[in-house]
Parts: structure tokens; sequence; C-alpha cells
């Protein structure tokens, strides 16, 4: 004589229907989360610009872009390329020329992308806009102050100027948008012409320094072409 289930048929059916289910569950939980990974998105890459492939440099081993905003922060700039260049060479061997180095000038910064001649001529004007002072007569200079080796011992850049720097192959970009703001202050101080002034400014750079169509932008596009930032 058969022994009878104490739980009945249906109690029966319903554990029989109850297990498969959570079977069917596990495998599906299994399968679903193979189903479900996500896809890898897509690697973000910058859009290339070809005004801004002078950042290239081929035989670049490193590159280092520094950010100024300030007359001090342009010395310290300064100093530290100069660090830069040196512990290159010294400790790994890697030669200037193989160094891509820009120093970008710009807001405050930007008066010491101009030479000599734009300080002669408007050095009173350019003063107050960085602001600084010949450390010397304690008046408006009138030379590039950080240009100058007989003020290099003086300055915040512990004896660099950027005659030094540029020789061995920095790069000074100097902001457009400041420059043109410049242009706009100097001509309501001397009662010149803005457009004029603007394009004195442009054709009166220091030595391998260039324009470009603002400062902050360079510092991005620097950035986005694997150059190191440093901001000071």
């Amino acid at each position: 004589m058969s022994r009878l289930s104490p739980y009945g048929p249906e109690r029966r059916s319903f554990f029989t229907t109850f297990h498969a289910g959570v079977t069917s569950l596990a495998a599906l939980a299994v399968g679903g989360v193979a189903m479900a990974k996500p896809k890898s998105a897509a690697r973000w890459e910058p859009t290339r610009h070809e005004k801004d492939d002078w950042l290239d440099h081929v035989s670049a081993k490193h590159r280092l872009v520094f950010d100024t905003i300030t007359a001090d922060g342009l010395g310290d700039a300064l100093a530290f390329a100069t660090n830069f260049i040196l512990v290159n060479k010294s400790d790994y061997g890697v030669e200037s020329k193989d160094l891509a180095v820009i120093v970008v000038v710009r807001h405050r910064s930007t008066p010491f992308g101009y030479n000599d001649a734009i300080w002669a001529k408007y050095g009173t004007a350019l003063a107050p806009i960085t602001p600084i002072e010949d450390p010397k007569t304690k008046q408006a200079p009138k030379i590039n102050l950080y240009n100058s080796g007989e003020y290099a011992g003086l300055m915040r850049s512990r004896g660099t100027t950027l005659d030094s720097l540029t020789k061995q192959g920095v790069q000074i970009a100097v902001c457009s948008m400041a420059t043109r703001g410049i242009a706009d202050i100097l001509a309501g101080k001397v009662g010149g012409n803005s457009d004029a002034i603007n394009s004195e400014l442009i054709a009166n750079l220091v030595p391998n320094a260039r324009m470009v169509p603002a400062g902050i932008v360079a510092v991005n596009r620097a950035q986005e072409r694997g150059y190191s930032l440093v901001s000071s």
C-alpha cells in the first residue's frame, strides 16, 4: 500500500511549479547579466584644428605649458621653465631641443609679450594694467623688465629672461583678446586709434612669440595635445 503524501496533490503541484520557476529565473539571471552588460562607450577624442598645429613638436620627448595671468606669475613661470630645462639635461640627458615648452601670457601678464619698443612708447600706460614698476626708479618701466639682463636679478624670474628661454626653443603665446583690450585702453589714454595700436602691438612681440586667439584657449588646446599644465 502506497504511503500518501501529507501535502496532497495540489501542494505537490505547487512545489514542483515553484522549483521549476526558480530554476528558470536563475538561468535568466545568468543570461541576463551577459545580455544587459552595457557596451563600452566610444573613447572621446578632442577635435583638432589646423590653427593649433603650431603646438605639435614631433621630436619632443616631454611637453609642458605654463599658464600665467600676472606679472609675478610670469616671473615664477620663467624660473620654473629654466629648472625644467636644466634638470631634463643634467639628470635625464634630454636636450632643450627635445622639449616642447610654452609660456602663455594672458590677462595681466599679456604686456610682457611685447618688446622694448612698445614699453618705451606706452610704458606709463601699460604699467597700471599689469601692474608693475621699475625696481630701480620706482616709476613706470620703459623696457620689458622680464626681457632685460640688467634687471634679471631684480625680478621674480630669478635671473631668467624671456630671451634666454626662447633661444632654447621656448614659445611664448600672447593672448589676442587681452591685446585687443589693451589697445583700447592705450587708445583712450594716449588719444590714438585702437585698431592701429592693436596692429602695432601685434607687430612688436618678443622673440619666438605668437598671437593666439585667446590665452585660455591655447591652454586648453595644449593640454589636449599632451602638454602638462603648470599655473602660476
